[in-house]
């Protein structure tokens, strides 16, 4: 079994269905799905990516803000169990602030290209890479930032912002053409956003779509319990057979498993 995760940073639910989004809707048909997940407080870009690869809130990371600092009291990271469960990971982003999600040791390829705010070719770089090189991790994470970028330059829900979402998602059917046959895609966004901003703790900021697909995956089902960013590292670690440690506060979505 095989995982890839794909990270569209900023995209709002609404987005799908304003947008012109076969890819995602694809992937929603195919699997299981909620348009109402939760991002965490602050709902800011690596707070929440934080919370999502140590499972655990900002109150308890730390990382308050898009600085990092260590933590006061580490947490083993999904990144930290898959290493010691021997299973091979690789990183494909285009925001540079997401290279401490991991532990120095735990991570086996890293492509980074500082181009999240690069609207015309950011995301593109990222998806061609991963296309590429995926089929040889067990895990992989793809993080495509320039959604985001859009909401801050035009505003979310803007025409710019849809049409940034319209492209990503076309980005986003590069990854997934390349998946091989035995892998589950997880795809979600941290948060949302309003106006030309996001980190409140207003529904638009907070509300984030949560989808996964794949072999042993319900398909067309909507997920009926409440999901929220701290829930996808225990749903890797199931799908990967990881020992979840201790720490992590979040749990698998199980009822998308058939």
């Amino acid at each position: 079994m095989r995982v890839v995760f794909v990270m569209i940073d900023g995209l709002r639910p609404d987005a799908i269905d304003r947008a012109d989004t076969p890819t995602l809707h694809s992937i929603m048909a195919r699997g299981s799905y909620t348009l109402a997940g939760q991002s965490v407080m602050p709902s800011i870009t690596l707070p929440c990516h934080t919370s999502i690869f140590h499972s655990v809130p900002p109150t308890r990371h730390g990382i308050t803000d898009n600085n990092w600092r260590p933590m006061a009291r580490p947490v083993i990271g999904l990144l930290e169990a898959a290493s010691d469960a021997d299973k091979r990971s690789a990183f494909f982003y285009n925001w540079e602030e997401l290279r401490d999600l991991s532990r120095p040791g735990s991570l086996d390829y890293s492509y980074m290209v500082k181009a999240a705010y690069q609207i015309d070719y950011g995301d593109r770089l990222v998806a061609e890479a991963a296309a590429r090189d995926l089929a040889t991790y067990d895990f992989s994470f793809v993080y495509l930032g320039t959604v985001d970028s859009a909401g801050h330059f035009f505003g979310w829900m803007s025409d710019g912002y849809l049409e940034q979402v319209r492209r990503v998602d076309a980005e986003l059917a590069k990854v997934v053409a390349a998946l091989p046959e035995d892998t589950v895609l997880i795809v979600h966004s941290d948060h949302g956003g309003h106006d030309r901003f996001h980190g409140t703790d207003l529904p638009e900021d907070m509300t984030i779509p949560w989808m996964i697909a794949g072999p042993g995956i319900r398909a067309g089902y909507t997920i009926e319990r409440e999901v929220t960013l701290l829930d996808t590292a225990p749903t890797i670690a199931r799908l990967l057979e990881l020992k979840v440690p201790a720490d992590w506060e979040g749990t698998c979505v199980d009822e998308v498993f058939e």
